[in-house]
């Protein structure tokens, strides 16, 4: 089995937060490295998904835009719902 290369990242944290990432990490059945990774790798990921650009062109962009703009098809089954008098009513 081949073991992937790892770099040391060393942090200074306060006393609280250490028990509670050992905490959380023993509640998962993790090491503290692991839990703390994990943690940090999804922080990274959601916070480059927040600035994910997608580029179109603009006939595209209309398109969309007009989607977004056009108001929803109500559909039969919300027009039922919506018919329906309420239960406390």
């Amino acid at each position: 089995m081949t073991q992937t290369a790892r770099n040391t990242l060393n942090m200074r944290i306060r006393p609280e937060d250490r028990a509670l990432f050992d905490w959380a990490a023993e509640a998962q059945g993790k090491t503290r490295t692991d839990f703390i990774l994990e943690a940090a790798r999804k922080a990274a990921e959601e916070a480059l998904l927040d600035r994910t650009l997608v580029q179109v062109d603009p006939d595209t962009f209309q398109r969309f835009q007009a989607l977004l703009d056009a108001p929803p098809d109500p559909g039969e089954r919300l027009k039922r719902t919506m018919q329906t008098p309420a239960p406390w009513d």
